[in-house]
């Protein structure tokens, strides 16, 4: 049962880092559920404090996540119109039938919205969606860099407590 448990954390893990770049998988929640599940085997005693941190660190991440595309949008001179449409832009841009549709739809979402909002004004637009853009990239930065953290404690913790297993 312990075998079992270890292999669906390093899915887990390894699915995590997956999805800091695909959208439709929640990286860093599933990352940490397969430390969890590494913590949850007899061998391994659980480690509360370190369960503890990661939890809070995935929950600030998996907002962050959210926020700093829109974030980007309202640094680079965006309105509220562009905001929405980075966020719109976003949630479409996983639906696209093209590959990188959820990086293109922040973009194209913020010129949208801030189009919308001033339609004389296409080089306020443009900057708007670039802001987004970078934002997105941070966020998706942010998240892998986390994601590989939490595949190096699984690592550690797991090779530490190896002859256990076998």
């Amino acid at each position: 049962m312990d075998l079992l448990l270890v292999i669906m954390g390093i899915f887990l893990v390894l699915a995590g880092i997956a999805g800091s770049f695909l959208p439709v998988l929640p990286g860093p929640p599933l990352s940490w559920i397969g430390l969890l599940l590494l913590y949850l085997t007899k061998p391994i005693e659980t480690n509360y404090w370190v369960l503890g941190t990661t939890l809070a660190l995935t929950i600030l991440i998996s907002v962050l996540d959210y926020v700093i595309p829109s974030q980007g949008t309202k640094r680079f001179g965006g309105s509220k119109y562009g905001i929405w449409g980075t966020n719109i832009g976003l949630v479409v841009g996983i639906f696209l039938p093209i590959p990188g549709g959820f990086i293109i739809g922040p973009f194209v979402g913020a010129f949208i919205g801030e189009f919308v909002f001033n339609s004389s004004d296409k080089k306020q637009a443009f900057r708007a969606a670039t802001g987004s853009f970078i934002g997105f990239l941070a966020s998706t930065f942010m998240k892998f860099v986390f994601c590989m953290m939490l595949l190096g404690i699984f690592c550690y913790v797991f090779f530490k407590n190896s002859e256990s297993f076998f």
